[in-house]
């Protein structure tokens, strides 16, 4: 490919301030500077001091690393530790009575559980998992709400050695089957509901459907927490409820002490041939760079109450909520709900009421809210914020400012983290006490992380060209391989392209004058236009910069002529419009467009919607945007969208 033409100009810019720079984990670029260059200097000796320093070890490692059979890279590969251990017993001494989870539910009622407590139920759980023939190696799936359960079953898995692999609780019953038959799981651990927004959420019965697709027959035990009094259909001696799995375990388990490269977890991801790619996480190596980074970009501090929105089922939920916090000994917010539920104003009500200070969330889940409500955070005491966070996808700037200035009172750095299910832990992101933050840039990445961007031969490319986002060095946190599929793995992630050297992202990106990142969009995101490739969040980012649109998706279409026109889905701050006043607002934005990049960028066709079409962690389905911008027939599964009926309203176009 030619390189991507980067065509988004951004000038703002806000350094930390001295106040939050004298406190910070890394105070200063000196510092961060110097961590950098003692990772450049001796690369497996600094991720083997930061082994040493911050993971317990029930034998310590002596090798750091091993590159003898790439890229099944190896990190630490004679020590043993737990990862439940690392999250929970090692603060007992300390910090026993210390708040763990603030878990809010749904209808608002709240619970603290300390240390102590969540090691007891851990432990009673554990225990419980194996009195039912549950070992070391063994795989059970998780189909979850999203409550403190969630987080002690995970914690149990990696207590006896059991490799979880958690299946968010809104895909369907044939996705829920596929996964658990690839694992080859010999359990299911779900709920009787769930409740979400208020309404019930039938887990157990689509468990039951999945089971009964065929191909489970592994499946010997499926644990049931009873969430709501509703009854659900019973399978004896498969089915079992939770309180009854517990009750009279022993109060105590003996962590199973694990090979550092020994598995952790599974999560499956989207692949594109449809089939998803299981994606196997090591233990040490994954929980070294959960803890490590939210140490370093959260800023973390001990009296911090931190809350990251995400559900468990993604990686977001994996790293920073199960693994990287309790690693740290943090108090954390846990969040059954939605944050529109009972109003748009759920989330800041929560940091007013929970004094929460560092909020890490979706830029989908700040726009969305900013339609609903640009002005509602100002109604609430949100003094307590110090550090505010975005995961997921790029964030455009004009919503980065208004969570930068409403939400964060112009004082609260903000970490936009670029990061992905498989590198397990941030790579590209603001060390928020020495880096000047832009607003729509992940800056800089995270000291031992080699980035670059090169093009189709693996040359670098000049300053403000795109290219292909990749990482030169392997990394501990770094995806092992694809479970059942280590071809797949190799050719997906380290093609031939680049001589099999560099970890290949699937994004695009560019760096400024500065040497910071900005994400453009993934690579089959690219837009093709009369020999222009464009990324795709640039074009939303310009749409999304006019005062009356709340939000934008951009997808490609092919064109005789151009080879690829763009068309954008655009969400208004007010109604939808019809008619002649939908094709006056899209022929100002166009206009708009065009002022704001360039003609070449000018969509060819917007079509308004009251929303996007998304899963219900936030994610913008732009596969399926695709398909309608084609008038193709919708063939995929759409049941892990939060609103499959915006489909139809997009179809229809203006």
């Amino acid at each position: 490919m030619s390189t991507i033409e980067s065509v988004l100009k951004e000038t703002r810019s806000f350094p930390p301030s001295d106040a939050f720079r004298q406190r910070a984990v890394v105070s200063g670029m000196d510092a961060y500077n110097a961590l950098c260059d003692q990772a450049d200097q001796d690369y497996t000796g600094y991720w083997g001091d930061l082994a040493r320093n911050h993971l317990s070890w029930k034998t310590p490692f002596t090798r750091v690393f091993d590159d003898s059979n790439a890229p099944f890279f190896k990190w630490f590969d004679d020590g043993e530790l737990n990862a439940s251990y690392n999250c929970i017993d090692r603060h007992l001494a300390t910090q026993g009575d210390k708040v763990a989870l603030i878990f809010e539910a749904d209808n608002g009622d709240v619970e603290h559980i300390t240390y102590n407590d969540l090691y007891s139920r851990v432990c009673l759980f554990a225990n419980g998992l194996k009195s039912r023939g549950i070992k070391k190696g063994d795989r059970v799936v998780l189909y979850m709400p999203m409550v403190v359960e969630a987080i002690v079953a995970m914690q149990a898995c990696a207590r006896i050695g059991a490799i979880h692999s958690i299946v968010f609780g809104g895909f369907s019953a044939k996705s829920l089957q596929e996964r658990i038959c690839d694992a080859g799981a010999v359990a299911v651990i779900t709920a009787n509901e769930g409740m979400r927004g208020g309404k019930t959420v039938p887990l157990k019965a689509t468990t039951d459907e999945a089971l009964a697709l065929g191909g489970c027959e592994s499946v010997k035990t499926v644990a049931v927490y009873q969430r709501t009094p509703n009854d659900v259909s019973w399978v004896e001696g498969r089915d079992v409820w939770w309180h009854d799995l517990t009750a009279g375990q022993p109060a105590d388990c003996e962590p199973e002490w694990m090979n550092a490269e020994d598995p952790l977890f599974i999560l499956y991801t989207s692949g594109s041939t449809g089939k998803p790619k299981g994606i196997q996480h090591s233990t040490a190596g994954y929980l070294l760079g959960a803890m490590n980074s939210f140490r370093t970009v959260f800023d973390y501090r001990p009296e911090d109450v931190y809350w990251c929105t995400a559900d468990v089922g993604w990686i977001t939920g994996h790293s920073y909520i199960c693994y990287g916090p309790l690693a740290n000994g943090a108090t954390q917010v846990v969040f059954e709900g939605i944050p529109t539920y009972p109003d748009a104003s759920r989330f800041w009500s929560m940091i007013e009421r929970h004094k929460v200070s560092i909020f890490y969330t979706a830029p989908t889940a700040i726009r969305s809210l900013v339609k609903l409500g640009a002005d509602l955070p100002t109604k609430f005491d949100l003094s307590s914020l110090r550090l505010l966070g975005t995961v997921g996808e790029p964030i455009n700037p004009e919503a980065w400012m208004w969570y930068y200035e409403v939400v964060g009172g112009s004082r609260c750095p903000i970490v936009d983290t670029w990061w992905q299910t498989e590198t397990g832990s941030a790579m590209i992101a603001p060390m928020p006490g020495a880096v000047d933050i832009k607003p729509g840039s992940c800056t800089l990445p995270l000291p031992g992380i080699m980035a670059d961007i090169v093009d189709e031969s693996g040359a670098p490319v000049e300053l403000g060209r795109g290219g292909y986002l990749v990482i030169k060095k392997p990394f501990p946190s770094l995806v092992r391989t694809i479970w059942g599929d280590a071809e797949r793995f190799k050719t997906t992630y380290f093609p031939d392209e680049f001589n099999g050297k560099y970890y290949l992202a699937g994004d695009s990106a560019h760096r400024d004058e500065n040497g910071y990142f900005w994400i453009m969009g993934r690579i089959d995101d690219v837009l093709n236009v009369s020999g222009h490739r464009l990324g795709t969040m640039e074009i939303e980012s310009a749409l999304v910069s006019n005062p009356l649109v709340a939000e934008a998706a951009v997808v490609g279409k092919p064109h005789d002529i151009k080879g690829e026109s763009v068309i954008a889905f655009v969400v208004l701050k007010g109604p939808r419009p019809e008619g002649d006043e939908a094709k006056q607002i899209a022929t100002t934005l166009k206009n708009w467009v065009a002022h704001e990049i360039g003609k070449i960028a000018q969509p060819d066709e917007i079509r308004f919607g009251e929303n996007l079409p998304k899963t219900r962690s936030g994610k913008i389905m732009r596969r399926l945007l695709r398909s309608v911008a084609k008038g193709e027939t919708i063939t995929q599964d759409v049941s892990t969208l939060e609103n499959p009926q915006i489909l139809e309203q997009l179809q229809s176009g203006m």
